[in-house]
Parts: C-alpha cells; structure tokens; sequence
C-alpha cells in the first residue's frame, strides 16, 4: 500500500549509472559504443564507420571521444599493433547503451515473460541475498556517501548489477 492509500505497485527499475551517462552524454559516443560493441576497431576505422552514418567529425574529434569512453571505463584497448609510423590501438566496448521503449503492444507478452521467469529470478536473488550477504552489505557501505543516505535504495543496484551483468555473459554464451 503506498502512502496514498491506494494500491500501487512497483513495476520497474529505471538504472542511471552516473559513470555511464556521464560518459555518453555526447550522442556521438552512445554511437561510438555502438560500433565498437561489434568488434576490436582503430580510431581511424571508427571515424570511417561514423562518416558511413552521415556522422561529419574530425578524426581527432573521434579519437577524444574514444578516449573519453575508455576514462569512463565503457572502452577497453584490445589490442596494439607496432607499424612504421608508430603503435596503432584497437578500442572495444565492453558496454552497450539500450535506449529503447517497449510499445504498449507489448505488454501482455512482456508480462507472460516475466510470470515464466520470475521464479528462477526469485531463486537467484534468493541466493544471491543469503551466500553473499557480506560483500553485498560491504559494496553498499561502500556506495554511501554518508550516514543521512540510508534510505537510498544501495542493495537493490547492487542485486540488479550483478543480475543486468550476469545477463550479458549469459546472453553473449548462448
């Protein structure tokens, strides 16, 4: 029961990581992730796959975008390659950005989705709650900035971390 006295549920969890939509907050980058979530590419392939999407920028201007993704921990150098004029890098994402709406369509389907998993989801943070209590009330003091923040909602970002992070690698193996 809400503090209205209606009946309202809570039905979602919008996540805005600061670190993340700090770093994307140029459009571009949010573009650049997206290129580079593909596979391991220079700033100069980068700057010809933007120009490809009409995007006009120097290439200077791509590479301190790049830059600023890897700063923000969202890019990573996979590898470097030794040339003639110097060291060539390959930049990876290791985060892509969703930015989409669900059409209202949707919402039966969606809801049958949620009744067939929600109970192995329940047994996940069943176990997540009782094996790793410890780190999980660690990591949160960690997060507090201070004593007045105790109402923040520290332990559910976590829990929904790990689970949004378990998804990928299970995505990604299947």
């Amino acid at each position: 029961m809400s503090s209205s006295g209606t009946d309202h549920r809570l039905e979602d969890i919008a996540v805005r990581d600061t670190r993340v939509s700090d770093a994307i907050d140029e459009p571009m980058r949010a573009m650049i992730l997206d290129i580079l979530s593909e596979e391991a590419l220079t700033a100069t392939e980068v700057h010809d796959r933007l120009e490809d999407r009409g995007v006009d920028r120097t290439e200077n201007t791509v590479r301190h975008h790049i830059n600023e993704l890897r700063d923000a921990g969202l890019v990573d150098v996979v590898r470097f390659e030794e040339g003639r004029g110097g060291t060539t890098k390959y930049y990876h994402a290791n985060t892509i950005v969703l930015s989409y709406s669900l059409p209202a369509s949707a919402d039966d389907a969606v809801e049958e989705m949620i009744e067939a998993v929600q109970p192995q989801i329940g047994d996940a943070l069943d176990t997540l709650t009782e094996d790793h209590d410890d780190a999980i009330a660690e990591i949160v003091a960690d997060m507090q900035p201070c004593e007045h923040c105790q109402t923040q909602k520290y332990e559910t970002y976590v829990l929904l971390t790990v689970l949004r992070r378990a998804f990928v690698r299970a995505h990604r193996d299947s």
